[in-house]
């Protein structure tokens, strides 16, 4: 229990309070490195070079705004990969939206993240995020996000419903 306090402790004194921070942090700090190869309505294709700061570990401080994710297993953090998959997956309903006769949604929600971890992605690996777009109804889309080594071998899967919020008539 000792052990478990001092870990949650320590990580707790973070050197820049979440209030600090600027709005879209974490969403940037993730981001970064991600280049889009295809974008068409229903389906958005990148590809992501692991960093090691989204490697599974303990924090470490590097400067009061930045921090690096440190590991002794040297995989990708399986909280990384849910935080990638929700992303691209809300981008590929903003295509879908852009390219159909509606205007976009304002915003969105996500209702629900279902994630397979089938393998696992090392530092400086390039991996393919595709997201496509299975069904998008009034209110609710549903899309199916793989990531892959550049094998074709599956690193995870998931399937994403999203809750699109109706245009403002105003």
């Amino acid at each position: 229990m000792e052990a478990a306090r001092r870990v949650l402790e320590q990580a707790a004194e973070a050197p820049a309070p979440a209030s600090a921070l600027p709005s879209g942090f974490y969403d940037a700090f993730v981001l970064r490195g991600i280049r889009v190869e295809a974008a068409e309505p229903g389906r958005l294709l990148c590809r992501f070079t692991v960093p090691s700061r989204l490697l599974v570990g303990r924090f470490a401080s590097h400067n009061s705004l930045m921090w690096e994710l440190k590991n002794s297993g040297g995989f990708l953090h399986g909280g990384a990969t849910a935080s990638l998959i929700h992303l691209v997956a809300s981008a590929v309903f903003h295509i879908r939206t852009t390219a159909a006769a509606d205007p976009p949604s304002a915003s969105s929600s996500p209702l629900e993240m279902n994630i397979s971890y089938l393998d696992a992605a090392f530092p400086d690996e390039e991996i393919e995020i595709e997201a496509k777009v299975l069904r998008a109804g009034k209110a609710v889309g549903v899309a199916l996000v793989d990531l892959k080594k550049k094998s074709g071998k599956l690193i995870a899967q998931a399937r994403y419903s999203n809750y699109l919020a109706p245009s403002s008539k105003l």
